[in-house]
């Protein structure tokens, strides 16, 4: 009876304050209105359902958020800018965060008026992130960092990002990193947007040139970062793999049939067999992400585990796009002038390539799949414990 109360006040909720499609919009008038909806959903208490009341959350449970995610579906939100705080900043913020650092920034996150971006990958540190050089030497009371990072996402409106920096490379790469905390207005923080195949610039290369943050922007150990970064990887790929296929998606399942229809494929046995299979998987995946979240309230983080989802998120994708060519045909490849439909459809069929390598590629996953959850032997790691200095890794030059 709860849970019933629950769905039926986000359900009205959303009738009335869901903002509907934003793409007319300049982006700066985007981020406002995904601002005002955000605060307006977390004053509902519709944000942060399974996080710790003490930090600003509801401190409900899984079948709440599912609950909500299911009626949010229906409808085409504007959460992009929250992504990475509300999956992957905050949930590492809670799990190793200190209390004045989850005190301090978990509400804003949370309301969304402070923005978090996740700055891991460089131009020679991808796939393998420990091999990264961004250096954050100790200065007093300070750290300065200095370094470039690479496909960070959302980092142009970005308030404050998660940063890996090496701290040691005299130790083997793994154990010399740590994970700071960074103010993306600081002094010597410069942003440069990257476009896309798709038109659009949803991510950006960022420079440090010493940058100063206090010595307390520490999240977890010194040192301790591998663990930080392993942390945030499993929600990540969590918050990735289990997204909720909203009514804005064009390739999510609903959206599908109605393409379906509007070409005339809707009795068609293969492309009903298509669809079927696609809602079943979706299915599949919102309930694993559901169980995860459950298993994560009970004590058992979701750690490689994530990669599952992750994995199953990226080959739904996939399938969703042959499904789309499958209906539509060359329609997909060209349109009339002011049809938004199929426009939106072709940049989401033009994204999906990277739906396989944005937050570890399909290969890494299998290799944490096969090496965490199935036991399978690791692959040879020549530089367990040579010392990051003596390696040549990424753009790094041996001396």
């Amino acid at each position: 009876m709860e849970l019933d109360r629950f769905r039926a006040g986000a359900r009205e909720f959303l009738a009335r304050n869901a903002p509907g499609p934003l793409g007319e919009l300049d982006p700066a008038e985007q981020l406002r209105a995904a601002k005002r909806f955000q605060a307006a959903a977390y004053d509902a208490g519709l944000i942060g359902i399974t996080w710790p009341a003490e930090y600003g959350g509801r401190g409900l449970t899984a079948a709440e958020q599912q609950a909500y995610d299911e009626e949010a579906a229906h409808h085409d939100l504007p959460g992009s800018p929250f992504m990475v705080g509300m999956g992957m900043c905050g949930p590492t913020m809670l799990d190793l965060g200190s209390h004045e650092q989850k005190s301090r920034y978990v509400p804003p996150l949370l309301r969304g008026e402070e923005i978090w971006c996740q700055l891991f990958s460089e131009p020679g540190a991808g796939s393998d992130v420990a091999s990264l050089q961004t250096r954050a030497v100790r200065d007093g009371d300070s750290w300065v960092i200095n370094g470039q990072k690479v496909w960070t996402s959302g980092a142009q409106f970005a308030d404050f990002g998660a940063l890996l920096a090496r701290t040691d490379p005299d130790v083997p790469k793994h154990r010399g990193i740590s994970m700071f905390i960074v103010d993306m207005r600081s002094p010597g923080v410069t942003v440069r947007p990257l476009r896309d195949m798709t038109g659009r610039a949803p991510f950006n290369e960022v420079y440090f040139d010493d940058v100063r943050i206090p010595a307390d922007a520490v999240i977890g150990e010194v040192g301790g970062g591998w663990l930080a970064a392993v942390t945030m990887l499993g929600h990540e790929r969590v918050s990735i793999g289990g997204s909720v296929r909203r009514g804005g998606d064009p390739l999510a399942c609903d959206n599908l049939v109605e393409l379906a229809r509007r070409h005339d494929r809707a009795g068609d046995p293969v492309v009903r067999d298509r669809l079927a299979g696609i809602y079943a998987q979706e299915r599949a995946l919102a309930l694993f992400n559901t169980k995860l979240r459950q298993e994560a309230e009970a004590g058992s983080p979701p750690g490689a585990r994530g990669s599952v989802a992750k994995l199953a998120g990226a080959e739904l994708l996939w399938r969703a796009v042959d499904t789309a060519g499958l209906i539509a045909g060359p329609a997909l490849t060209c349109w009339e002038d002011g049809d938004v439909a199929a426009e939106e459809m072709a940049i989401a069929i033009s994204a999906t390539p990277a739906s396989s390598i944005a937050g570890g590629s399909n290969q890494v996953q299998r290799n944490i799949i096969g090496e965490r959850i199935l036991g399978l032997p690791k692959e040879p790691q020549v530089d367990r414990d040579v010392p990051f200095r003596e390696l040549r890794t990424g753009t790094q030059q041996k001396p």
